[in-house]
């Protein structure tokens, strides 16, 4: 290739995205802004899990992103999906982060199910007719999720389940479980994945949690007592069921910092403006160097997590051995530094941003647990020397 041709192309950032990208993140901006935005304060004040509105976000393809076109999903990208739900948490973090661990349910039925399966329980999930949870955490098993033990006992041609999960988002409402359950010896190599109908036999809740935020969506232990689940809803063979359990973690971990990164950004947004309007010692304080600095590094801090969580989801989506590494970085700085700039934004708003109705407080609530969900921050550090030390090996 000459100089001259060279020379006459014109370079493409790796970050510019196609129309179809910018036309999905509009739509998914706009139903925040409609649908979600105008009810959060008051569902998280309620308690009130808006299935009705999680049905509309299935109306648009939202149940199943990832999911096979022919199942009824949008067959996008990991790509893609970081920035439907970054848009969907300016509106609110605790519901994105439900549709995100509904969408991880579907992926893993479509990834790892067979034909039958995928038929069975996919249109209905994609539609957000039919709502999904994942079951891993138990009480005893958090970050050490090979030590879980709830059991499945083969019986001809199905399983017995017992046990009980901890932590599960959407219990109760949900008409799919993706459980995790032992089979066979102690450690990864034992665990099954099986799909649980909501409505078997021996299913109960726990209380719903009375929790710091995350109001808007049920947390509840889900347990399992003598729950008969045929053979033929266990997906894959026995014994791969914890591969099937980290390989979901990879995107749910790049969600849950989208969805930091639009409920900081929504924050910043209100900082902003409150900044803009406010007046004390006669001058607006917007004008004000210290806050300008502030605004600054907040912009800075939020377009560097960003940054990194696309990087992480382009490595993803080409099944780059470096994926679960870089997956877990922009986990960690994402979900950091939104809570951060969320929490520095409602101190720009003074004794205003800790009262309810401006809603700086809720955001705040809602992004600190996305350091603990999805693999604690600490366990992605853990995570990532990981890969370090074994890449230098």
């Amino acid at each position: 290739m000459t100089a001259s041709v060279i020379a006459s192309e014109t370079p493409r950032s790796p970050f510019a995205l196609t129309d179809d990208q910018r036309a999905l993140k509009e739509t998914a901006g706009e139903f925040a802004a409609e649908r979600i935005a105008p009810n959060a304060l008051r569902w998280d004040r309620e308690k009130h899990f808006p299935v009705d509105v999680l049905a509309e976000a299935g109306e648009l393809g939202m149940g199943g992103i990832y999911v096979d076109e022919q199942y009824g999903g949008t067959g996008l990208s990991r790509f893609d999906a970081a920035l439907v739900f970054e848009e969907l948490a300016t509106g609110c973090p605790t519901i994105a982060a439900y549709i995100s661990i509904h969408n991880m349910v579907a992926w893993m039925i479509d990834a790892f199910g067979d034909q039958r399966q995928r038929e069975q329980w996919l249109p209905e999930l994609c539609a957000m007719r039919s709502l999904g949870s994942y079951c891993l955490t138990e009480p005893d098993a958090g970050s050490d999720a090979a030590a879980l033990r709830t059991r499945a006992v083969r019986e001809g041609d199905e399983y017995v389940v017992n046990g009980v999960k901890q932590f599960i988002s959407g219990s109760g409402y949900s008409g799919v479980y993706v459980v995790m359950v032992r089979t066979g010896e102690p450690g990864p190599g034992g665990i099954s994945a099986l799909v649980v109908d909501g409505a078997s036999e021996g299913i109960s809740f726990g209380p719903e949690e009375d929790k710091m935020g995350w109001n808007a969506q049920p947390t509840r232990q889900v347990v399992f007592t003598d729950v008969r689940v045929p053979v033929r809803n266990r997906l894959g063979e026995e014994g791969i069921g914890f591969r099937i359990a980290m390989s979901g973690l990879d995107g749910g971990r790049l969600n849950i910092g989208a969805c930091s990164l639009g409920g900081a950004r929504a924050a910043l947004e209100r900082g902003l403006a409150y900044v803009g309007q406010r007046s004390a010692f006669g001058s607006r304080i917007g004008d004000f160097q210290a806050l300008r600095f502030k605004l600054a590094d907040m912009a800075t801090e939020l377009e560097a997590a960003r940054t990194l969580l696309w990087r992480a989801a382009a490595a993803l989506d080409a099944k780059d051995p470096e994926a679960t590494k870089l997956c877990a970085m922009a986990k960690r700085l994402a979900t950091d530094s939104g809570f951060n700039v969320a929490n520095e934004a409602l101190q720009l708003h003074g004794g205003y941003g800790y009262l309810a109705e401006y809603g700086m407080e809720k955001i705040v609530r809602d992004l600190r647990v996305h350091q603990i969900l999805e693999g604690t921050n600490e366990i992605m550090r853990l995570i990532i020397s990981r890969g370090m030390l074994e890449s230098d090996q």
